[in-house]
């Protein structure tokens, strides 16, 4: 089978007992960095030494019908450099090029940057979205905000220390300057830094330049003040695109802040005549 595990996002500390046992048991590791893996094993104390196979973004797509054609023989393990493997790192078509195949795949669950940022950004936790990293050139990066500045769940990004202070002046522009947001830095290492306040107040904070690996946390959009008619209009042109009326009265109320329930029964009592 194919074992996706999840390795510390910094701290060594925070490996699994799982994960340890699966290091020293391991035959065969496809890795997004072997070298990294070394460190790893080492670290851990693993002394064994299975055979360590390369696996990242610019030949996944390559070398995954080898990988899955193994994994039918033996275990073969999967780590990224940190946390879990197909988030924002190399994994998914070998998973979906495993589940094509009917090759089993399981997960040893472990350290997740997204959901350590999410936990102590101090935004709303009950709904968000992941949105990796975003695009480098401003054009693309103004653009790719834009098309998310109405989520009304809380965002979750990566982002370069090299291009933090222009991103978060980006968001400040598109998402207005008084959003507010985190940005965590060095999550679970020493220097380990949380940075809460509004968009403007974080451009101020970046200003000065910022090392480290970075999670940028902001919070959804507020609703929109939408009449009542048009949000229940809304509800019934999503469901004559194939949405269920349930789920797009649920919609509609993170979009304009209307009670799901009401939306509900105006849209239904409108569907029924």
């Amino acid at each position: 089978m194919i074992i996706l595990a999840a390795t510390p996002i910094g701290n060594l500390g925070d490996a699994s007992r799982r994960l340890v046992e699966a290091l020293e048991a391991a035959t065969v590791i496809a890795a997004e960095d072997t070298r990294i893996t070394q460190r790893l094993l080492a670290g851990l104390g693993v002394q064994n030494r299975p055979r360590l196979m390369a696996l990242h973004d610019h030949n996944e797509k390559e070398r995954a019908g080898d990988v899955v054609a193994l994994a039918r023989e033996t275990d073969v393990l999967v780590l990224s450099d940190a946390g879990m493997p197909t988030v924002s790192d190399p994994g998914y078509s070998l998973v979906a090029e495993a589940a094509s195949q009917g090759v089993t795949v399981t997960v040893l669950p472990g350290p997740s940057a997204v959901v350590t940022a999410l936990a102590v950004s101090g935004l709303a936790t009950d709904r968000f979205t992941f949105e990796g990293f975003l695009p480098r050139k401003a054009g693309e990066r103004r653009t790719a905000l834009e098309a998310v500045a109405a989520e009304p769940r809380t965002m979750v990004f990566f982002e370069a220390p090299s291009r933090i202070a222009e991103t978060l002046a980006d968001m400040a522009s598109v998402f207005g300057a008084t959003r507010r947001a985190t940005v965590c830095r060095e999550l679970t290492k020493l220097h380990e830094e949380v940075a809460r306040g509004t968009l403007a107040e974080l451009v101020e904070w970046a200003a000065g330049g910022v090392r480290g690996e970075l999670v940028v946390v902001v919070a959804g959009a507020a609703p929109r003040k939408v009449a009542f008619g048009d949000a229940v209009t809304h509800v019934l042109e999503l469901t004559r695109t194939g949405v269920r009326m349930k789920d797009a009265a649920a919609e509609v109320s993170d979009l304009t802040g209307h009670s799901t329930r009401e939306l509900y029964q105006a849209a239904l009592a409108v569907k029924n005549g």
